[in-house]
């Protein structure tokens, strides 16, 4: 954990580096005692970003609390720009994989369209991206998509499939010869000449319109030719064209029709799942959907939307070769610092550097789309959930914990639930247990007790505020996962208790207490209990809990108040060890019951002589028999 004290302050060494970060933008790493980088982030101003995180540990919730209570050290790289630090920070996660960035799903296994960069270009699929000179486009998330892409290239236009290397040398010297795809019209011929580079790379230039969307405009350009040729009796040629042109039209029609205004744009949507995302865009060109990709995220527990969103944008214009639009469309607005990150990055890659327009439509047409495309992610999304379901990744939901859920509205299903109770006897040997319930059943290995020394007397809720504390405030915190939801045994003054010492230690979780005497559940600052039926699943989880809880407590307490009896009573005699005492205890099950043996019973155990002496000490002197 971080070197801090009670007070919250941040370790001396790292108070320093705050101290002088620079304005600059720039890639921060935050890194933890095991000298683990476990968290990396850009930012447009590194001092105003980094700072932010250790300002106010009440604002800050869930996975990021947990993050900066694990920091202990700082690392950043200065960059010249915005673009920069965001193509950093990109492959600095791929590299590093840390613990509490968002995780996607790698694009490798993803097919591309690839445009070769050589003397007469072939185009193929491939699912390696070599920074050749080739043109790429994808990845293709949808297999069907690439295969009619492919076959509608290979039905309009006679693009060469061979692997020859053509070069000058070779076609001169008559090294290849031509196969059955010239003669049935698939293929001109370039491996003997018969059809000119020029020619074959006009043909690729109309190709890759076609890919970018630009199906309008090849067809205005392709009636032009046609005509052009027919005016001067070349009508074979033009034939051949107006057959190009029926297969780009029948294309167009197949494409759906989204905006009645033929500008460029992508659409951007997130759903969101307990830890996973699903992202997907729409490729909107000349107002046709022409494509769209999907991909999944991890590790996003407690990540708004937005975040989410700026995630996988990010991703997708660093990684895809695709035109850059004129518009994005988004669900939600991005904080103003990543959008004008974006904003660069698209502009740079975009011939004309013009920037383009973020917008986030509220009503009509638009409206309609991004639900369209949020409608696709929950989609993709409930189908790798029940695919990861079927690998055994995570589990069936148990029906207990989705009432839970839906009784105490959570926004995610409480798959590990951590509940407390105490135990004493008159104020003494107060001590405190945990269970731990994953995926509504008990998990032992994760069970923990505490024996309570900061206080005196008999006080519940110093009781519960130090359980609290000793647990998501110390070592455990990072031996044990955070739990999804806390359960304590009690009413309303237990689990304002509660919240108040998470609120103390900056850390946000969903919090609700049983109360004995009613079964009623009390949830912080609520003025008024819930009152669930008897035969509610909800009810009995929770019920099942608590009783597990107080079961361990009080067999931890009777341990507890033995080894004091251990220690008082008869170690407390002259002759009498722990070790002696153990086995007499072992034999007579209590002290009581060993004040009642007599001393040859006694003797049994221990000897004749430390006998006398436990035997005086509950029953006076002996009678010595003349």
């Amino acid at each position: 954990m971080t070197d801090q004290g009670k007070d919250g302050n941040i370790a001396t060494s790292l108070q320093e580096k705050l101290a002088t970060l620079p304005t600059s933008p720039g890639v921060y790493r935050f890194i933890n005692a095991k000298g683990t980088v476990i968290y990396v982030g850009k930012a447009k101003n590194l001092r105003n970003r980094v700072r932010s995180y250790f300002r106010d540990a009440s604002q800050l919730t869930g996975k990021t609390a947990v993050m900066v209570g694990h920091i202990t050290g700082l690392e950043v790289i200065i960059t010249s720009s915005e673009v920069e630090a965001l193509i950093l920070e990109n492959n600095l996660i791929k590299e590093l994989r840390p613990r509490y960035n968002v995780n996607l799903k790698d694009d490798k296994s993803y097919p591309y369209l690839v445009v070769t960069n050589e003397r007469f270009p072939r185009i193929f699929l491939t699912r390696q991206v070599r920074r050749d000179g080739s043109l790429y486009f994808g990845p293709y998330t949808e297999a069907h998509q690439l295969r009619l892409i492919l076959d509608l290239i290979g039905s309009i236009f006679p693009v060469r499939s061979c692997k020859y290397r053509l070069s000058e040398e070779a076609v001169a010297s008559g090294r290849y010869k031509v196969c059955l795809d010239y003669h049935i019209h698939k293929c001109k011929g370039p491996c003997e000449g018969l059809q000119s580079e020029e020619e074959y790379n006009e043909m690729i230039r109309e190709i890759v319109q076609l890919l970018k969307g630009k199906t309008a405009a090849l067809i205005r350009t392709l009636t032009g030719d046609m005509q052009e040729k027919a005016a001067n009796l070349r009508f074979e040629e033009a034939a051949a064209l107006k057959a190009q042109i029926d297969g780009l039209k029948r294309y167009a029609e197949r494409q759906k029709v989204v905006s009645a205004d033929p500008v460029d744009r992508d659409v951007f949507a997130i759903a969101a799942g307990p830890d996973d995302a699903c992202g997907v865009v729409f490729k909107i060109r000349e107002g046709k959907l022409i494509g769209s990709q999907h991909l999944y995220l991890s590790n996003t527990a407690n990540d708004d939307t937005a975040s989410l969103l700026s995630s996988f944008m990010e991703h997708y214009y660093l990684e895809t070769p695709d035109l850059m639009p004129e518009e994005v469309m988004l669900q939600e607005t991005l904080p103003e610092e990543e959008a004008e990150a974006l904003r660069q990055l698209i502009a740079s890659r975009k011939p004309d550097r013009k920037p383009v327009r973020f917008v986030v439509p509220r009503i009509g047409e638009k409206a309609q789309l991004i639900a369209m495309c949020q409608k696709n992610a929950e989609h993709h999304l409930q189908e790798f959930m029940v695919q990861k379901q079927k690998r055994g990744e995570i589990a069936r939901v148990n029906p207990s914990l989705d009432a839970l859920r839906k009784v105490l509205h959570l926004e995610r299903l409480p798959e590990r639930i951590e509940c407390f109770d105490n135990s004493h006897i008159q104020g003494s040997d107060y001590v405190s247990a945990m269970v731990t319930f994953v995926s509504g059943k008990p998990k032992k290995s994760d069970y923990r007790k505490f024996r309570l020394t900061s206080f005196e007397g008999s006080d519940d809720y110093a009781a519960m505020h130090e359980a609290i504390t000793r647990r998501y405030g110390g070592s455990l915190s990072e031996k044990l996962p955070m739990p999804d939801l806390l359960i304590v045994d009690g009413g309303k003054g237990q689990v304002n208790v509660a919240a108040r010492a998470l609120q103390e230690l900056g850390i946000e979780l969903p919090l609700a207490g049983l109360a004995k005497r009613l079964e009623e559940i009390w949830l912080p600052l609520e003025r008024h209990p819930y009152n669930l039926p008897k035969t509610s699943p909800a009810l009995k989880l929770l019920q099942q809990m608590r009783d597990e809880a107080h079961r361990f407590a009080v067999t931890y307490h009777r341990q507890v108040r033995s080894g004091r009896t251990i220690r008082t009573e008869l170690t407390d005699i002259a002759g009498v060890g722990a070790k002696t005492a153990e086995r007499l205890l072992s034999q007579f099950g209590s002290v009581e019951t060993i004040s009642t043996k007599s001393m040859e019973e006694i003797s049994s155990v221990t000897g004749k002589k430390t006998a006398e002496s436990i035997y005086r000490h509950f029953h006076g002197d002996i009678e010595r028999r003349p």
